[in-house]
């Protein structure tokens, strides 16, 4: 949610003498800043680590594919959300049959909480890598506090504290100029793929797609667009109000190249720097905390599992508040029930008592023999494979003159969008074939 201030841009007509202003950065950055920081979170990590160790440089080249596919997604379920005043759930309980309707959000809340539950295993994990004791006590604590921070706080409020203790992943930027990278081989491998067809390597393609290009975010950012029509006076659906079409899209799209850009860099370093510390020493498949941490050795010495630690609990809290309102806000539009993290939870129960239900399921899956690390990159690959038919449908939503009035999708913004479902497509089919 944005910051509700009278400074708000969007509030301003322009003038019809001089033109809009153009808008300062600092106050456009808002749900896809956010959107994001919350990409980089637990099941990120892992999956970027995993592929830097265990193939080198030879998957970096996926970063800069998803970096224009991710922000052209994000832009648009961003646009169905601020030109409609709705979620994406809500958007198709609308235009769509209610079976397809229930499918979709079915299968986003499942993927959302197996991603809860390998968050919160990963966070428990890596706090007990640092301090000891039992890690199931830490999984309650953490789900106790990602329940607390959105029932009894204001979600913008904590995530402005949280963004910080994410900032300790530039850990992996600044070890870049710690260890010896083959800059040679990691940049050729970037604009060059060497692909490999066999299970292994398509799997995490698929999960660097699945944790980049998340059902998840779709739905968040759609609706938090549209939480901010409600919660800011001036902002109207663009289909009843185009004049602000110019300076709303403009902001939309600063806003979600700037998220997904920070998310992206932080996401290549990491593969680099594991594949410059861990891939070089046999280290190819990681199986614990402890192992992931030694990527941060050269730069943390004797404190990575502290920075690591710190990494993974940061952006965990993060996201698992937007996973399970992800799955609020989808199935409070299905129903047709009062949504949104502005509301009090008197006025929104339902909401509330979904956020709390989908993070318990969550963390019930930390009581499985399930194991943290390889839970985080299989969440991840389980996304990328929900993600194609929620792609789909949102790509036909969005392209609806009945929906989105005179801001239908087009041109590049539609064409990148298609492209994006087709890659996340092609990479689940190609996965699932070498599975057979």
């Amino acid at each position: 949610m944005a910051q509700y201030v009278d400074d708000d841009p969007e509030r301003f007509a322009p003038s019809p003498v001089v033109g809009p202003s153009k808008p300062r950065l600092l106050q456009v950055l808002g749900p896809g800043l956010i959107t994001g920081a919350s990409d980089d979170d637990p099941s990120g990590i892992a999956t970027y680590s995993q592929a830097g160790a265990q193939f080198g440089y030879a998957l970096t080249w996926t970063l800069l594919l998803t970096y224009p596919l991710m922000a052209a997604v994000q832009m648009i379920s961003a646009r169905v959300g601020r030109t409609t005043g709705r979620g994406l759930a809500g958007n198709l309980r609308q235009h769509y049959p209610d079976w397809l309707l229930q499918s979709i959000v079915l299968l986003l809340l499942i993927a959302n909480i197996i991603n809860i539950g390998a968050d919160l295993g990963a966070m428990a994990d890596a706090t007990q890598l640092v301090i000891g004791g039992p890690q199931f006590a830490y999984v309650l604590l953490f789900a106790a506090i990602a329940i607390a921070m959105q029932v009894l706080l204001q979600y913008t409020r904590y995530v402005a504290v949280l963004k910080w203790l994410a900032l300790v992943l530039l850990a992996y930027v600044a070890t870049l100029f710690m260890v010896k990278v083959s800059w040679g081989a990691a940049l050729t491998r970037l604009v060059v793929p060497a692909i490999t067809w066999n299970k292994d390597y398509l799997t995490t393609i698929v999960a660097v797609f699945g944790t980049t290009i998340s059902p998840y975010l779709f739905f968040w950012q759609a609706s938090q667009e549209a939480e901010d029509v409600r919660e800011i006076p001036r902002r109207r659906p663009l289909t009843r109000a185009p004049d602000q079409g110019p300076f709303a899209l403009k902001r939309i799209e600063l806003d979600t190249l700037a998220g997904m850009g920070i998310s992206n860099l932080i996401a290549l370093a990491i593969m680099i720097t594991t594949a410059a510390t861990l891939n070089v020493k046999g280290v190819t498949d990681i199986a614990t905390s402890a192992e992931a941490a030694e990527a941060l050795r050269p730069i943390a010495g004797p404190l990575a599992e502290i920075v690591f630690a710190f990494g993974i609990v940061g952006t965990g809290i993060m996201a698992v508040p937007v996973l399970a309102g992800s799955s609020a806000y989808a199935i409070g539009e299905a129903r047709k029930w009062p949504v949104g993290l502005a509301r009090q939870p008197s006025e929104a129960k339902a909401f509330y008592a979904t956020v709390v239900i989908a993070t318990l399921l969550g963390m019930a899956l930390d009581f499985t023999p399930l194991d943290p690390i390889k839970a985080l990159f299989w969440s991840a690959v389980i996304n990328g494979v929900v993600a194609v038919p929620v792609m789909a449908i949102m790509m036909l939503l969005s392209a609806k003159e009945q929906v989105m009035g005179q801001f239908t999708v087009s041109g590049w913004l539609k064409g990148l969008g298609w492209l994006a479902t087709a890659v996340m497509a092609l990479a689940a089919a190609a996965m699932l074939a070498t599975m057979l």
